[in-house]
């Protein structure tokens, strides 16, 4: 059984099989306006549906990057200690497990792209292990890489299935490492980052993918549903709920029947 949570921007609780995953925790209140590369900024318009304290307990974090607030923000970062264990990139991980804040290095795994790790399971609960496999992100133009740093989705498998239960696309633009990981992978259940990130700052260039990328990448993978997130609640998404709604709109209704609009703070059967 697979459950979703919409807390807000990227932040989703899933609840897949009794384990329970957290992926990019914000939990900062609005208001705040917070500094990205090459002189760009956001500020953070709506907080979350649900406040830590109303979690309950955490098996595992997802962090699809560490080093941008509206992934993973002050209160995020500070309740990474208190969940089970915590999948990141290569480089996030190094980063969390060194310094005054460090987490024990035996509870974070980094990962690169197509690298997969196996979590144990939990006979006394009933949980089977889950293997977690990063999947490829661009978080900006070409050539960006070193200057946005490193960034992974997560795919979710149960022991000894073919496909996917879960994939967490992250942030990401539509290029061709996501092209062909949606060739690669069998999706059951798919979260996809949107909001057509943009700058002032940059010009036109885009950070994440906007409506009808999305669009593109759910006719693509063809889900057995699809979900979405991060596209609200931060003055940098340019392409925010009413593109996406616009382009879900305009796509076929075999489309549409995939999508669910998952409701702020309830929990959702998908």
């Amino acid at each position: 059984m697979t459950r979703l949570t919409r807390i807000g921007g990227p932040t989703v609780l899933v609840e897949l099989d009794g384990r329970r995953i957290l992926v990019d925790p914000t939990f900062d209140p609005p208001g705040r306006e917070y500094a990205f590369a090459l002189g760009t900024r956001s500020t953070k318009l709506l907080g979350p549906a649900l406040g830590i304290d109303e979690l309950g307990p955490i098996d595992l974090v997802l962090v699809s990057h560490d080093h941008h607030a509206d992934n993973l923000d002050d209160a995020g970062r500070g309740m990474l200690g208190s969940a089970g264990h915590v999948v990141t990139t290569a480089s996030g991980a190094k980063r969390l497990t060194s310094g005054a804040d460090a987490l024990p290095t035996g509870r974070v795994t980094g990962l690169r792209a197509w690298e997969s790790v196996e979590l144990p399971g939990d006979e006394q609960r009933g949980l089977e292990p889950l293997e977690v496999t990063a999947t490829p992100c661009r978080h900006g133009p070409p050539l960006t890489r070193p200057i946005v740093g490193d960034v992974v989705g997560f795919a979710l498998r149960r022991p000894g299935a073919d496909g996917f239960a879960v994939w967490v696309t992250g942030d990401t633009v539509w290029y061709g490492g996501v092209r062909d990981a949606a060739d690669r992978l069998d999706v059951d259940v798919a979260i996809v980052n949107v909001g057509g990130v943009r700058f002032g700052i940059t010009g036109p260039l885009h950070y994440t993918m906007t409506g009808r990328q999305a669009v593109s990448l759910v006719q693509r993978l063809e889900p057995r549903v699809a979900a979405f997130a991060h596209y609200d609640g931060w003055s940098h998404f340019l392409d925010g709920p009413d593109g996406l709604r616009t382009a879900v709109e305009a796509a076929p209704s075999e489309l549409q029947d995939r999508v669910r609009w998952l409701p702020d703070g309830r929990s959702v059967e998908v």
